[in-house]
């Protein structure tokens, strides 16, 4: 990043601190999932509002064909959303960064399970639809309640398929070898805060599987602003760290985790990180 960069993505990330201090209800999902992509590609910036306008657009449109139709109202607005705009899963190149960016979504037309989720949703509301995320374990739905189907219908905006609880065991199947069993709280509605905390998880492990240590860390540290109590991300701030040869603040972090949660599965593995570091700082003096 040049310094003009580097003052950019700080101006956001401050946008975005202020974002997490709101309770939820107050939280604009798309706005804010537009400031994740906006400091990921500071180098590359973009107007935030004109996505929000085209979302705005595309609810206009969405809710002129549902007036203008005597259908289900689910089945007029898939066919919009995946024949009419064109929007897919990534399955070629599913870990690719952009697919966690909004704006890289709908302009690719193209991402995984939770942004397509989100566009889904926030075309849905704007027509006067009510949407709602449902973050099953590994996979991301809808649902979308109308008037005639009381439990509402759950849609895979991935697959392109509407499911039922048994689709979704079935899904849960695949993702976990048939270990994990469906149960109701698997399928209630998501917060904005819990769908933010979600695609930044998501571009963590994306940066953590492609070794690239610094952009896992601006994941995981907008993950604390969102979730400031979670020890796990503690941890992973800490690990990150010291693979970014910044000891003294690995091992604070590191500290505090081990104190919090000292009876923890990962405790031997994160004192031993203590343990090196402590020697890599010493070697030092």
């Amino acid at each position: 990043m040049t310094p003009s960069d580097k003052l950019r993505a700080q101006h956001l990330r401050r946008q975005f601190a202020a974002v997490a201090l709101l309770p939820d209800h107050r939280m604009e999902l798309a706005r804010s999932a537009l400031l994740i992509g906006a400091e990921e590609q500071a180098a590359h910036p973009f107007s935030i509002e004109e996505n929000l306008s085209q979302l705005e657009g595309m609810g206009a449109r969405l809710a002129a064909l549902l007036a203008a139709k005597d259908a289900d109202p689910i089945e007029v607005f898939n066919r919009y959303f995946f024949d009419e705009l064109g929007f897919a899963g990534n399955t070629e190149n599913y870990y690719d960064p952009r697919n966690s960016m909004l704006h890289e979504v709908l302009a690719r037309r193209s991402g995984i399970p939770i942004t397509l989720s989100l566009v889904y949703m926030e075309i849905g509301r704007r027509a006067g639809l009510q949407v709602e995320g449902v973050g099953l374990p590994g996979h991301f739905i809808v649902r979308v309640k109308v008037e005639h189907k009381d439990a509402g219908a759950l849609i895979d905006t991935f697959g392109r398929a509407i499911l039922d609880v048994e689709d979704c065991q079935r899904k849960l199947d695949e993702l976990y070898q048939g270990q994990l069993a469906l149960r109701t709280e698997h399928l209630r509605a998501v917060s904005t805060r819990e769908i933010l905390i979600r695609m930044l998880a998501n571009l963590k492990t994306i940066y953590q599987r492609q070794g690239m240590p610094r952009e896992a860390l601006a994941a995981t540290e907008r993950i604390l602003l969102l979730a400031p109590d979670s020890m796990d991300e503690r941890r992973d701030r800490g690990l990150l760290l010291a693979q970014l040869n910044r000891a003294s603040e690995a091992m604070d972090e590191l500290r505090l985790f081990l104190r919090s949660t000292p009876a923890t599965a990962d405790a031997a593995g994160v004192r031993e990180q203590l343990r090196l570091l402590h020697l890599k700082l010493a070697s030092l003096n």
